[in-house]
């Protein structure tokens, strides 16, 4: 028997590969199936199954190319419905591969069609359990992501996550290995910790949400308090995981073709594509393409594309570091974005050649801007960070509006203000210039190094409150007024 964890850092995302006998199962595959082909040629194994535990809002899942390269069955838990064909499993039903099996455990709660999988090994003992969403290392999945209007609560869900918890998943052996479908990173939970996987054993001394002497009442609480609103791309995901997608291959054929400047340019002007420049951050504070947005491959790149670009089949042409542009045009398809048109061949050299003018970003230390703060320049002080971050500590003075929530906060912001903006690290206040500078925005400064280098200065702060001490009120309060 072998097992293996394939995890993506980007998404913060765990897909498992399991072989016995020269049968295979993968499980929660992402987008992309060459990774998976691939392992199963060096293994010289055949796929037999494709388990999904539940419809993944985050990403969008590779069951459907996986299943017609192979002929693998794809298997969901009850509830199931999509419009592809698939094998509902039954609760408690028994799937054998190799020398090995696995028992399909419903588990709803994190969406009503969540399901684990026992595997027992070749001595058919309880060996580990892969627990999608329902089950995370040092946390529980969110129960606000399949809620029906007139139908189901998140207080519905989460009381039916509690009963599968104590009922399918605590009462087994306390050795059994809990592989969960994400880490730290995801916005599937709260307080995930970095590990990726763990013994249910300890999970159970550990977790705050499988304490023995939880009431049902004191779960649902929890479990519910201090969730802010899902990135708007989650129902999008989801739908496309139930109801089907165009293959990987077409999505890369289109978005891997080279453009020159001219065409580059017709993108944008007649098919309203939107330029996204992926390179590092540096990069693009030093010149880009005017108008273009900024998110880079090197930071939270899937996330926060999914959170910020409403319209999965807005038309994007890239601006991309060489040998890249298969990776970018890639992560883009793992969130459901397929109509990359190409990227600019050449990239900003090219532009320039071409004779196009470029744009930059005013960029300062946390240095400069404390030299400025005391010197009474800084009027206009926007922290970009979530509402927790800022409420935990932030410089006296600045104005919170998150990264997630721009949109809704435009009309507070006029052009010809002088904004300084942070981040935590710089990554989030870059994408906020670029938007607004894209939106005719030009007196921005933006600081270098985030809170992190900010923190290290004298300009006045609050006094610091541990995030997880905020009360629950403050916090609701805090992201209306931006929300």
């Amino acid at each position: 028997m072998k097992v293996e964890q394939l995890y993506t850092g980007c998404l913060a995302e765990a897909a498992y590969y399991i072989e016995s006998e020269g049968e295979a199962v993968i499980i929660d595959p992402l987008r992309e199936t060459k990774p998976y082909l691939d392992k199963l040629e060096q293994e010289g194994a055949k796929l037999k199954y494709i388990f999904e535990t539940h419809f993944h809002a985050d990403f969008v899942s590779g069951h459907l190319d996986l299943a017609k390269a192979t002929g693998a069955t794809i298997v969901y838990g009850p509830n199931a419905e999509t419009e592809f064909e698939k094998y509902e499993a039954k609760d408690g039903e028994f799937l054998q591969v190799g020398k090995v099996k696995f028992q399909v455990l419903h588990t709803p709660g994190h969406t009503p069609e969540s399901t684990c999988y026992l595997l027992y090994d070749e001595n058919d003992k309880p060996y580990a359990i892969f627990t999608g969403d329902t089950l995370f290392i040092g946390d529980v999945g969110r129960p606000d992501l399949a809620q029906k209007a007139g139908e189901l609560t998140k207080e519905d869900l989460a009381g039916w996550l509690y009963d599968s918890l104590r009922n399918k998943i605590m009462p087994l052996p306390d050795d059994v290995i809990v592989y969960p479908a994400h880490g730290a990173g995801s916005a599937c939970g709260k307080n995930m910790s970095s590990e990726t996987w763990d013994t249910l054993g300890n999970q159970k001394k550990t977790n705050y949400a499988l304490r023995a002497d939880m009431t049902k009442e004191e779960f649902i609480r929890e479990v519910t308090a201090g969730l802010l609103p899902p990135p708007q791309y989650f129902a999008k995901n989801a739908k496309l995981n139930k109801t089907g997608y165009q293959s990987i291959e077409k999505v890369l054929n289109q978005g891997l073709r080279p453009l020159t400047p001219e065409e580059f340019e017709a993108a944008v002007e007649h098919e309203g594509a939107l330029m996204l420049d992926v390179r590092g951050e540096e990069d693009f504070v030093r010149e880009h393409v005017p108008n273009s947005i900024f998110i880079g491959l090197d930071g939270n790149f899937a996330p926060w594309v999914g959170a910020l670009i409403p319209d999965l089949m807005q038309p994007i042409v890239l601006i991309v570091p060489e040998g890249r542009e298969e990776e970018a045009v890639t992560r883009l398809s793992r969130v459901g974005y397929d109509n990359t048109l190409g990227y600019l061949k050449g990239g900003i050299e090219a532009w320039k050649a071409a004779g196009k003018e470029t744009d930059s970003v005013n960029r300062i230390d946390a240095g400069r801007f404390a030299e400025d703060y005391k010197a009474g320049k800084v009027e206009n002080l926007l922290d970009v960070r979530k509402p927790t971050e800022y409420l935990s500590q932030h410089v006296v003075g600045a104005t919170n509006v998150p990264l997630d929530y721009l949109s809704r906060n435009m009309s507070k912001l006029s052009p010809s203000k002088t904004y300084y903006l942070h981040c935590l690290g710089g990554y989030r206040s870059l994408i906020t210039t670029s938007i607004l500078k894209s939106r005719g925005f030009h007196n921005l400064i933006d600081i270098r190094g985030g809170w992190r280098e900010i923190e290290k200065t004298d300009v006045p702060k609050t006094e610091y409150v541990c995030p997880t001490t905020i009360p629950q009120e403050v916090i609701d309060k805090a992201v209306e007024e931006v929300a």
